[in-house]
């Protein structure tokens, strides 16, 4: 009996952990939405011609992080210094880096349709270093990967990508790896779920 009850006891305290991590920041119908949250949602919507959604959604739970988020990210998505098809290969990396589902999901089609090969981004998404990359990819890739991994860059990659892009695309570079790992902090916080029926990426060995 006692045995019965732990196990019971435990499957009930999973139950209530399960059904927690999928309300921890739930998305916020607009018809609940404070005075701030709605100016934040209509600024969105003018900026990105769009409603509220994905790593959005999470971060309107703090409507001013959220719109000082999208403002960096009207520029280093679209407009940064390196270029949109490096860019999506920096977020797949840091996609990749911190198993970041919805990221992987949303930008993976990006990254093909701005040119980056399928067989480039599989690999990144197998954990393995793409073979087969252009100039630019190795260094972006080298570049990313030892921020990523190693906190630091080292003086050869660094003077790299400052030969090619400039300073103003070294700047661009580390902001885009840095907001795309807060985007991914604050979804893997928040658990934020893939649209039914999507596969994540596979969990590698730490």
């Amino acid at each position: 009996m006692p045995r019965f009850f732990h196990l019971f006891a435990a499957s009930v305290l999973l139950l209530q952990v399960q059904v927690h991590a999928e309300d921890r920041l739930p998305t916020i119908p607009p018809a609940a939405y404070t005075p701030e949250q709605a100016q934040a949602a209509a600024d969105f919507e003018v900026a990105r011609k769009g409603p509220v959604f994905g790593p959005f959604e999470p971060l309107m739970h703090s409507p001013q992080v959220m719109t000082l988020s999208r403002s960096m990210g009207d520029y280093l998505r679209y407009k940064s210094a390196i270029g949109n098809t490096m860019s999506e290969l920096v977020i797949l990396i840091i996609a990749r880096e911190w198993t970041q589902d919805f990221e992987w999901w949303y930008h993976y089609p990006l990254a093909l349709k701005s040119g980056i090969s399928k067989e480039v981004a599989d690999a990144i998404a197998e954990g393995r270093r793409p073979v087969g990359m252009s100039s630019d990819e190795d260094m972006i890739y080298s570049y990313t990967t030892e921020l990523a991994k190693n906190k630091q860059v080292s003086d050869v990659t660094f003077e790299r990508v400052k030969t090619r892009f400039g300073t103003k695309g070294v700047v661009d570079l580390t902001g885009i790896a840095g907001y795309y790992t807060l985007l991914a902090m604050q979804l893997n916080s928040a658990q934020y779920k893939l649209p039914k029926g999507q596969v994540g990426l596979r969990r590698l060995p730490e």
